[in-house]
């Protein structure tokens, strides 16, 4: 008989997440889970939420992927009329989440988002694949459009126009960082006394790191 959603739930057991244990900077502390999830080869450990919320105050939640790491945030890509873009115009707030199952992880970030450069834009762009490079250019995101073969044919004639010279960078794509504000790493633990370990940023920039019960 096929289970109930109710019925559905599973021990964890793999690991245990102490104080004493991460790194006092949540950057770090997130490369090193990011490193494990790498050597365990998971699906796309890059893979992130992402949501957003405009100045009608609906929130909207999506799965992009993470490009770019540094000591002041996570960065990704995206077309800046899309749906996110807009968002971000009117609330440059936002949330990230990581899940990676198979090491019974999650990290959720919350911050500030500020559009990179036009240079980090570029120098990311054209390490693209020609077809993804292309996409962007043809893909008007989130807007409606009548069927598939409209889009299709609009990147047809981009391939073609293309075919013998550089395939240039939308003006109205490029790259966000989102500044971490709250860092909060979850490991499960067994009867759902899960491990949760936030780090809130104070002003100056000084991290505060704190147990939340599960």
């Amino acid at each position: 008989m096929e289970k109930s959603l109710s019925e559905l739930r599973r021990e964890y057991a793999l690991d245990a997440l102490t104080k004493s244990k991460v790194d006092p900077d949540p950057i770090k502390q997130f490369q090193r889970w990011l490193h494990e999830a790498l050597l365990a080869e998971l699906p796309e450990p890059n893979a992130m939420t992402l949501a957003t919320v405009g100045k009608e105050g609906m929130p909207s939640a999506r799965v992009v992927l993470l490009k770019g790491l540094d000591e002041n945030g996570f960065i990704f890509y995206t077309n800046y009329l899309s749906q996110k873009g807009q968002q971000l115009a009117e609330n440059p707030q936002a949330a990230l989440v990581f899940l990676w199952k198979e090491l019974e992880r999650q990290v959720r970030v919350q911050g500030l988002v500020a559009k990179t450069s036009q240079q980090a834009s570029e120098a990311y762009f054209h390490s693209r694949p020609p077809g993804s490079r292309l996409g962007a250019l043809a893909s008007r995101q989130s807007q409606v459009v009548e069927n598939r073969q409209i889009l299709e044919q609009r990147f047809a004639a981009l391939a073609t126009k293309f075919s013998n010279g550089p395939i240039p960078m939308s003006p109205q794509w490029g790259g966000y960082r989102l500044t971490p504000l709250m860092v909060e790493f979850w490991q499960g633990r067994q009867s759902r006394l899960h491990d949760r370990l936030r780090y809130r940023r104070l002003e100056g920039g000084r991290w505060v790191l704190e147990r939340l019960e599960p």
